[in-house]
This record gives structure tokens, C-alpha cells and sequence, in this order.
């Protein structure tokens, strides 16, 4: 066995140890050491351990009011106060009060619901909170809140800034980092504080262009909202939808229409009763221009249930305007029907809109009760069915006042700041609500826009600077969108017409093409799909579309630089087949890729064409085949635009309601007001042209006027009886024009060509591409994002 060797004191310096910080090197120079460093490892965080207790509801109530209600609006109900107090005992034990845990927690419970589009209520037994939960308890740890959950946006959580990225490439070298890695900027609104909009920087130069904002939406795609009465909030149809679906879903699309309208109603000033000062005069349609009249009058709706044993007296109803089995007109809202009588109502104000059945209108009038209580066959009104005995003799009629798209979201000011009230969380388009993206898309927006223009003078020749800024300003700006009419292709002019309006475009500078074609049908005169026209049939249809795709094969720097969108009629496939031209359900679907497939190859065999550079910094265009009715959306919520084809204004003038005129005389000034509701509106311009010093106004104007303000009053693109314009109940949410969007095309040959302005929603109509009367003329509507649009015309 060997002995130990005897310790003794070394004759030689200690080994000192290597600097704290050293730079490993192959150089002997350095005193590179004989084992490498051992890296630096970030430890995991231990896991505390907490003491769950048990927290009653009723001491977690105040701080729970002050976070969900008073700070972000919300209504917390008792089932969702016991869950959060079970989930805060559980989790943050007894240190919830105490560390500020439950209130952190609470914070991001209300933001999570909130961008979640939960409602203003916050219910306990909702599937909504039980994810919120589920995603916070896998990131807690102590009571706290350490990583990021489910509801992090994906961007922020994958993207660090200078300062974390070089302490990364420390802790890789062996360094210690000079701060600790951590996340808590993805905390702080767990999903709503980075929505990757303001990190995202406009190196790519096809981000730079407005087109790769642009998203046009299919009807069949957009959420199926319903307005909660109860909750006073929309909710989404948790039933899936169905072409054929069970007939209870009519009465909901009914109920859904006239909830909405008469929530409007009840926001609006006028129809507010004041705690303040009261009228003594029955309040109606029509006031009084007397000065004398200082107080506000208040409106009230009455409902039609409520008429019974009132005999002569005096009521506004809002109701849906229906025709009876015996051919009579009748009102009809939630509670009942009753027979109405309009020999001697006037519209308010005068030949100010249309009144067909299947709108819902507001009428004043008188109720009178039957003298006889007996029935009188089919005539009868003695509340079988729901009919209210009597009838309802009406004075006035008008439609119920519109409200702006800024009032309907809770925005105000110049630069569109965020107030109090409105629906701004609720996702009307799934592009992203008005509270969570609107104000980051908006200044988005406003740098795409300036670097598009600041990249045309380069491709403009000038000599001097401030003629390049000039020709700059001159130059035509990419964020326009070019609206061409009803575009029949079995007719040889239409396609030489649209070869003259894409040659006009052709010509501009190169980088500011328009960013998009919106073209409608009708495609074809007749319904050939249904043998109609000389001949018919889907060979010739296809043809149809083959010539449109050599047309367009001409112009391919258009096709490499703008997303064209079809939009289809009445009399196109398959839809036609059986509805033979006459009016089809909406919403519609689109044109079949059967036919289209060579219109897609002509965009294909143009964007090979693009060189590689271009590919990669800019997607080519595209063509997209959608439905009827279809919306385009700009920058998410900022801009929306709605895109119909119908013969709307034909079909009102076959179907619209007689009513007297009033005759009035300048004595009888008291009937021509409108009334505070009606009044309330602004008054619609004509964007060609100044406003004259108040002469006749022309037929056109006139009937554009009354178009317009019909459709967007009733907040609907289809208030006609389902026998006149059927619809698909359960995708009638489509058909909705609330709120009201930026911009509407409503693409309609059998009215004049338009572009009027209605409380701040833009309606423009192209007509038809071939002017009728007038041999060798194109016309069409362009409209730039955010302004107005223009007719243009053009020979061929």
C-alpha cells in the first residue's frame, strides 16, 4: 500500500484564477486557459409556493367593481365574481390584497374579455372566461404573472428590441448578461398591448403600397352578429348556418332588424325624454317654426300591444310596414299587428324617401277602436293571429333617422380619438375592431400614404425640385379604386369600352396605378344559364369569359398592380339556372371557377412576367370572383367599403306606397319641418358639383337623394317583402348596413349615375358601362380612399 505523500508548502505561486471576464484565444499571448469557460445558463425561476385559501366573493367585490367597471366599462355578474374570487384564493393565496396580486390578475382578466369581444357583461358561465382563466393559470407562478399565455400576440412575443437581443448574444458567448431576460412588456395588456402594428416597420416596399392593406370580404365570411337586448350588445349566432335552415330563423332575422333599428332610436337625442323641462303638446312628426318653443321635444315609440283600450288617442309606432290577406297595409313590431291606414299620410319629410312593404318606418297617428266586436270574415281585426282590433290612421310617416359611423363606434374629434359608449370592441368585419386596431391602422395609414407619394416623383422627368414636388402632387395617388358598371359581355362594345377605360389607366405613371377594379354584372343580358336570349347556354357563357380575359391579357402592367373584384348579377351562374333574371336570394355566391379559369391564367401568365426583385418586394395582382353583397376593407375598420349590385331603384318605384301630397302653402309652415329626429341629419351633397344658390333641384339629384337615403336609413340593402327579394335568413347579417360603412357602391343601371354624400357615408352608383342614348360612351366611378368620387366618361 502506498503511503501518502507528505504535504508541503509549494515553492511556486499560486494559480490565480482566470479574469471574471475574459475573451477565450487560440494566442499564447493571452493566457488562454486550459478548459474552456463554462457558459453562463439563466436558472429557472423556482416555482413559490402559495397557500390556497378561500376567498368569498363579497370581499373581492370592490376592488372587482373598480377594475372591470369603472376603469374598462364592464359589468362583472355574480357567477363571474365567484369564479375570479375561487381562481385569485387559489392562485395568489393570502397575499391578494396585500401584494397587489388579485388586482394584476383582475386587470388582465378585463382586458383578455375585452379583446376577446366578450360584451359589456361579463358572465361567469361563459366559455369566453373559462379560456381566459385556463390560459392565465399556465402562467402564473407565485401569484404572479411570469410568462406569456395564449392571449400574446405572436409578433410581440418572437420580437426583441437592441438592448435584449445583445444581451442574448452574451448568455450564447458565455457572458453574463447586463440585465436579466425578461418578458414583462408581453404582459402588460396580455394580447391588446402589441397587435404588431407599430413594431412593424415599412422596410418592404410592397408594404409601402395601400393594396397589401386591402381585403375584400365575402359575405358568407363575415361574422353573424345579433343584438342582445339584455345585454345591449351584439353577439355572435352560435348557430351554424344553414341554406335551408327551420323557420323560427325568419322570425329571428325579423326581430334582429327591428332590435337594431329601435336601439338606434332609443340613442338618439331625440328620442330621450329630458328630467329637465317638458312639452305639454303631444309630441310628433311634424314642429312648430314658432320661437316660442324653446324646449326639446321627446318622442316616444309606443308599442302596438299597448294601443288596446286607448280609443283616440294619439301614439308613434315603429313597426314593419307588411300587407294583410285582404291586400291592406299593417304595421307590425314585437308585440303585434295592426291594420294601418295611410289615405292621408304625408311623408316627413315630403318625397324625401321611398315607402315599400318590408321597411320599418315610423308613423304618427290616431288609434281607433271598432265599433262592432264581431268578426267580418277576412277583414276582420278582432286580435286573431296577433291583430290588434281597430285600425291605425295615419298622419305622418318617415323613416327612422340614420346615425353616423363615428357615433355608432364611440369615436369623435379630427384625429378620431376613442370616447365613451358605442359598440368600438364588437368585430363587425373580422378585420379587427375600432378600439383595438383603429387609431394604430389609422397612423399606419398615413405612413403608407406619404411614402407612396414621396416614391412617384422618382419616376417622374423634371428638371427642378419644386417641379418635381409638384408633378408630385399632380401625379394620381395609388389608394383609388376605379368602379365600373354593369359590364355585359355578350355585347361587343361593352369589351371595346373597357379596353378604353384600362388604356386610360395604363398611361399614368408607373407606382401609381389605382389599387383595385371593382367590376359588377350583369355579365350577360339574359339569363343564358336558363336558356335565355337567342341562345343560351353554358358553352357561350364561358365564351363570355375567355373574350374578357383576352381584353385584359392586353394591359399587364394593370394586371401586376391592382386586385380586380367581380362582383355577379342576377342573371349570372349558377344562381340564374333557376331563378331565370327575376330576383335571386341574397347574399349570392360568386361567378363558378368553371368559367373563370382563363381570366385566372391571364393574371397568372402577367405576374410570371414580373422580374424577381419586384416579386419578392411586391405580390402581383390578382383577380378575386365574390359574392353579392361583398365589401372591401382598407387598413382593417378604417375604411369599409360595401359593394352592391341590384336594380334597387326600379324595384322601389314598382313596389313603393302612394301617399298624399301635402299642398302646403307658406301659412301652413308648420307641417313643412321635419321633425328633431329627422332633422337632426345632415343634409346630403352632390359631390360634382358646388352647392348652387338654391335653384331647382335637378330630377337626377332628386332621385339620387331619395335612393340613398331610403337604403341607408333603414340600415338595410334588402327592406323589401321576401315574395319581392327573398334572402337567406341565416346569412342575412351580410345585409346589414350597421355602421354605417365609409363608402358604398351600389352598382344599379335603372337609376342615374351618382356620387352623393349621406352622414358621412360616400354612396356612388357607375350605372352601366355603356351610356344608354349615347352611342360610343363608357362611364364609370372613381372614388380615392377616403374622399369622394367622380363620374367619368370617356369615347370609344
Amino acid at each position: 500500500m502506498q503511503a501518502k505523500k507528505p504535504q508541503a508548502a509549494s515553492i511556486f505561486a499560486p494559480k490565480t484564477p482566470a479574469p471574471a471576464n475574459p475573451i477565450p484565444s487560440s494566442s499564447p499571448a493571452f493566457g488562454t486557459p486550459a478548459h474552456s469557460l463554462k457558459p453562463f445558463t439563466v436558472a429557472p425561476p423556482t416555482k413559490a409556493t402559495i397557500l390556497p385559501i378561500l376567498l368569498p366573493p363579497a370581499t373581492l367585490r370592490p376592488l372587482a367593481f373598480r377594475t372591470f367597471t369603472k376603469k374598462h366599462s364592464l359589468t362583472i355578474t355574480s357567477t363571474a365574481l365567484q369564479e375570479l374570487a375561487t381562481f385569485i384564493g387559489r392562485h395568489c393565496g393570502s397575499g391578494w390584497r396585500e401584494e397587489g396580486l388579485a388586482e394584476k390578475v383582475l386587470e388582465e382578466v378585463a382586458k383578455s374579455w375585452k379583446n376577446r369581444n366578450g360584451g359589456v357583461i361579463v358572465d361567469g358561465s361563459s366559455a369566453e372566461l373559462k379560456e381566459i382563466l385556463k390560459a392565465l393559470e399556465g402562467s402564473m407562478s407565485g401569484g404572479r404573472i411570469v410568462a406569456a399565455g395564449r392571449e400574446l400576440n405572436r409578433q410581440n412575443s418572437l420580437v426583441l428590441d437592441s438592448s435584449q437581443e445583445a444581451d442574448l448574444s452574451n448568455t450564447r458567448l458565455g457572458l453574463r448578461p447586463t440585465k436579466a431576460l425578461s418578458r414583462d412588456d408581453s404582459n402588460t395588456s396580455f394580447g391588446m398591448s402589441g397587435l404588431g402594428v407599430e413594431q412593424e416597420e415599412l422596410d418592404d416596399d410592397g408594404l409601402s403600397h395601400p393594396r397589401r392593406w386591402l381585403k375584400v370580404i365575402s359575405a358568407f365570411d363575415q361574422p353573424r352578429l345579433l343584438y342582445n337586448v339584455n345585454k345591449k350588445h351584439f353577439e355572435k349566432d352560435p348557430s351554424k348556418p344553414s341554406l335551408m335552415p327551420s323557420a323560427s330563423h325568419k322570425t329571428t332575422l325579423f326581430r334582429n332588424r327591428y332590435n337594431v333599428i329601435h336601439q338606434r332610436l332609443l340613442r338618439n337625442e331625440s328620442f330621450q325624454s329630458s328630467t329637465v323641462a317638458t312639452t305639454k303638446s303631444v309630441p310628433s312628426l311634424k314642429r312648430s317654426n314658432s320661437s316660442n318653443l324653446t324646449a326639446q321635444q321627446s318622442y316616444k315609440i309606443t308599442p302596438i300591444a299597448n294601443l288596446l283600450g286607448r280609443h283616440g288617442s294619439h301614439h308613434m309606432l315603429l313597426g314593419l310596414l307588411s300587407v294583410l290577406p285582404t291586400g291592406n297595409l299593417a304595421c307590425n313590431d314585437l308585440t303585434g299587428t295592426i291594420s294601418l291606414d295611410l289615405s292621408h299620410a304625408v311623408a316627413i319629410p315630403e318625397d324625401s324617401a321611398w315607402f315599400t312593404p318590408g321597411m320599418i318606418v315610423l308613423v304618427d297617428g290616431v288609434y281607433e277602436e271598432e265599433e262592432e266586436s264581431t268578426g267580418k270574415g277576412l277583414g276582420n281585426s278582432n286580435g286573431v293571429g296577433g291583430i290588434i282590433g281597430g285600425r291605425f290612421q295615419g298622419f305622418f310617416i318617415g323613416q327612422p333617422p340614420c346615425e353616423k359611423r363615428k357615433a355608432t363606434l364611440g369615436v369623435s374629434g379630427p384625429d378620431d380619438h376613442t370616447i365613451g359608449g358605442g359598440f368600438g370592441w364588437i368585430d363587425f368585419l373580422g378585420v379587427g375592431s375600432e378600439r383595438a386596431t383603429g387609431a394604430k391602422m389609422r397612423k399606419l395609414e398615413k405612413r403608407v400614404l406619404r411614402r407612396s407619394r414621396r416614391a412617384l416623383p422618382s419616376t417622374l422627368t423634371s428638371s427642378a425640385p419644386d417641379a418635381t414636388a409638384a408633378a408630385a402632387d399632380d401625379a394620381p395617388s395609388p389608394a383609388r379604386v376605379v368602379v365600373i358598371g354593369e359590364l355585359t359581355l355578350d355585347e361587343p362594345r361593352a369589351l371595346q369600352a373597357l379596353r378604353k377605360v384600362l388604356a386610360a389607366y395604363a398611361t399614368e405613371p408607373e407606382g401609381s396605378a389605382p389599387m383595385a377594379f371593382v367590376v359588377t354584372g350583369n355579365f350577360a343580358r339574359h339569363a343564358v344559364l336558363a336558356g335565355g336570349g337567342a341562345s343560351g347556354g353554358s358553352v357561350e357563357y364561358k365564351e363570355c369569359f375567355d373574350a374578357l380575359a383576352a381584353a385584359l391579357a392586353d394591359f399587364p402592367a394593370l394586371l401586376q398592380a391592382a386586385t380586380f373584384a367581380f362582383v355577379p348579377g342576377d342573371n349570372d351562374g349558377w344562381a340564374s339556372s333557376f331563378g331565370a333574371g327575376a330576383a335571386v336570394p341574397l347574399p349570392r355566391g360568386p361567378v363558378p371557377d368553371l368559367f373563370t379559369s382563363r381570366v385566372r391564367r391571364a393574371f397568372a401568365a402577367a405576374n410570371a412576367e414580373l422580374p424577381p426583385a419586384a416579386a419578392s418586394a411586391a405580390r402581383g395582382g390578382e383577380a378575386l370572383w365574390t359574392t353579392n353583397p361583398a365589401r372591401l376593407s382598407v387598413f382593417g375598420p378604417t375604411h369599409e367599403i360595401v359593394v352592391f349590385r341590384d336594380d334597387m331603384s326600379a324595384r322601389m318605384r314598382r313596389a313603393a306606397v302612394r301617399l298624399k301630397t301635402s299642398g302646403r302653402t307658406e301659412e301652413d309652415g308648420e307641417e313643412a319641418a321635419m321633425a328633431n329626429a329627422l332633422d337632426s341629419t345632415d343634409a346630403m351633397d352632390v359631390d360634382s358639383a358646388a352647392k348652387p344658390a338654391e335653384p331647382a333641384v335637378p330630377h337626377d339629384v332628386r332621385t339620387a337623394r331619395k335612393l340613398v337615403k331610403t337604403i341607408l336609413d333603414q340600415g338595410y340593402l334588402c327592406p323589401f317583402r321576401h315574395a319581392v327579394r327573398p334572402a337567406h335568413w341565416d346569412h342575412a347579417a351580410a345585409l346589414h348596413l350597421y355602421p354605417l360603412p365609409t363608402a358604398m357602391v351600389l352598382a344599379d343601371p335603372s337609376a342615374p349615375p351618382f356620387c352623393v354624400s349621406y352622414e358621412g357615408c360616400h354612396v356612388m352608383n357607375p350605372g352601366a358601362l355603356l351610356v344608354a342614348g349615347r352611342r360610343g360612351v363608357a362611364r364609370w366611378v372613381e372614388y380615392e380612399l377616403g374622399g369622394v368620387g367622380r363620374v367619368r366618361e370617356c369615347l370609344f
